[in-house]
């Protein structure tokens, strides 16, 4: 059994300079930038004008949503993953999922790419409500995480020391849970080439009756 703090502490430590640096350098696969101008095109036809990135990690893409008008709040639980986020000019706080020091209602939307699965299963659901609360109503929510199968535990083949920690859901499992916090605007699953996992990528809306 794996405990919320004992998979963030790992992270934490997994997520050091030596690989802030190298994420820092990867070029984005172009998927992922299509992926990302969609949300964007959706937050402009919106006027959605506030955006929250968790897992912020080098801010590239915090930085991308702010270079295009939006007014954008970075977190990442990796000190040195918020460093860099600063040094790109982004608001940026050391943050884990669970202690989102921010009011209820702030965020015009939410964005989460590829760090929700790093969520232990049986906390994914306080996390989801978590972030429900410091959506606004109506706010959407851009979730993006690798899945098809159910898999909970470190990957062997992981390069990062401590290993990092990963809960993989199938599609369906992921409908029914985000359902039960948030509208399902859209979902696709993106095949990967070269990997055992799709991508799925959801777009959620908080629901007019929450406040």
């Amino acid at each position: 059994m794996y405990t919320y703090q004992q998979v963030t502490e790992w992270l934490r430590l997994s997520y050091n300079r030596k690989m802030a640096t190298q994420r820092n350098q990867t070029e984005k696969d172009t998927w992922k930038i299509a992926e990302r101008q969609r949300f964007l095109s959706l937050l402009q036809q919106e006027g959605k004008t506030t955006l929250l990135e968790v897992g912020a990690g080098t801010g590239i893409d915090g930085l991308y949503f702010q270079d295009n008008g939006l007014a954008v709040v970075c977190t990442d639980l990796s000190p040195d993953m918020v460093n860099l986020c600063c040094e790109k000019g982004l608001q940026a706080y050391v943050m884990d999922f669970l202690n989102l020091d921010f009011p209820v209602n702030s965020f015009d939307a939410i964005y989460a790419l590829n760090c929700l699965l790093h969520v232990p299963t049986d906390d994914l659901p306080i996390v989801l409500d978590k972030l429900r609360a410091i959506l606004r109503p109506g706010g959407l929510f851009f979730l993006g995480v690798y899945g098809g199968e159910e898999q909970e535990g470190p990957h062997e083949d992981d390069v990062h020391v401590p290993p990092r920690f990963f809960a993989h859901h199938t599609d369906e499992f992921m409908q029914r849970t985000l359902a039960q916090f948030f509208e399902i605007v859209s979902f696709q699953a993106i095949p990967v080439s070269g990997f055992p996992w799709h991508f799925q990528a959801f777009v959620l809306r908080k629901g007019m009756l929450y406040s």
